[in-house]
């Protein structure tokens, strides 16, 4: 069951996302904190298409800059989370662009769907239901946290079709997991169910029953927006920077960046010292991006 939501906050209208395609669902929850983003192409099981992939960098894009927005969750509507590349879309599109591979990979700036490479401070949930496979599972390697549905499928089969997962899955998964197991799901292109990716690769942290699995996946946002977004957006960018750093680089970058500046130069660490004091929740209020 969710935990109890966070204290309510009084806003004087609900925020409105940018224009998108009937590609994507956006619906904005718990008092304009969290932002839910559903794929929706169930009958094509939520193949990216060149119009899905812009319709989710212009909503995230704009999530990133909208300071009422903590926490987004992504999930896919129907049967599967995401299949992969629509490869009869995207062919159609690089020839109609006339680019070659390496440009069109290198053009999407946050990778696959805008999110397998983004570097957002803010907490990324993946709420997989069914399974992600290719490019699906890449936008799933760079969420923060995974929830699956009992039964989901993970795969990266690239290998099996002449191609590469590019669009950052493989370093993520080798991060995450480690070479040798990150090379028994690349080189082999085999999948996997909910629970190997847990137990054995890493990047899964709940399993739950289909029904559940939104649920699950607000109640984690909840326990995220209970906390002091000037602390975790802080956090997730230190976490960002040990992906490429030692531990005295990212250290030193993390101490001195301008998102610990805000933390202990904000109003946040005043009203979470206090309330602490006065023994009761802190009622946090938005970061200044």
């Amino acid at each position: 069951m969710p935990t109890k939501p966070s204290p309510t906050v009084t806003r004087k209208q609900k925020l409105q996302p940018p224009a998108h395609s009937h590609e994507i669902n956006v619906s904005i929850l718990e008092n304009n904190r969290v932002l839910l983003v559903s794929f929706n192409r169930p009958k094509a099981l939520n193949a990216m298409t060149p119009q899905m992939a812009d319709d989710l960098k212009r909503v995230l894009d704009w999530f990133e800059e909208e300071p009422e927005l903590w926490v987004v969750i992504v999930t896919g509507e129907g049967r599967l989370f995401c299949a992969g590349a629509d490869l009869k879309a995207w062919n159609t599109d690089q020839q109609n662009g006339k680019t070659s591979e390496q440009e069109g990979v290198i053009a999407l700036v946050h990778g696959f769907g805008s999110i397998s490479r983004r570097q957002s401070n803010k907490p990324i949930i993946a709420a997989v239901n069914g399974g992600a496979y290719g490019g699906g599972l890449e936008m799933v390697l760079n969420c923060d946290i995974v929830l699956a549905s009992e039964g989901a499928k993970f795969a990266l089969p690239e290998v099996k079709r002449g191609v590469v997962a590019i669009q950052g899955g493989i370093p993520r998964l080798a991060q995450i997991a480690g070479h040798q197991l990150a090379s028994e799901l690349l080189l082999l292109g085999k999948t996997i169910d909910a629970s190997e990716a847990q137990s054995r690769f890493g990047f899964v942290n709940k399993i739950v029953p289909p029904s559940e699995l939104i649920p699950a996946a607000i109640d984690i946002a909840q326990q995220i927006i209970a906390n002091s977004p000037d602390a975790v957006q802080s956090t997730k960018h230190g976490l960002l920077l040990a992906q490429h750093m030692n531990v005295s680089e990212s250290f030193l970058t993390h101490t001195w960046s301008a998102h610990s500046k805000r933390v202990y130069k904000g109003d946040n660490i005043k009203e979470g010292l206090k309330a602490f004091a006065e023994k009761r929740t802190p009622v946090w209020t938005s970061p200044k991006l």
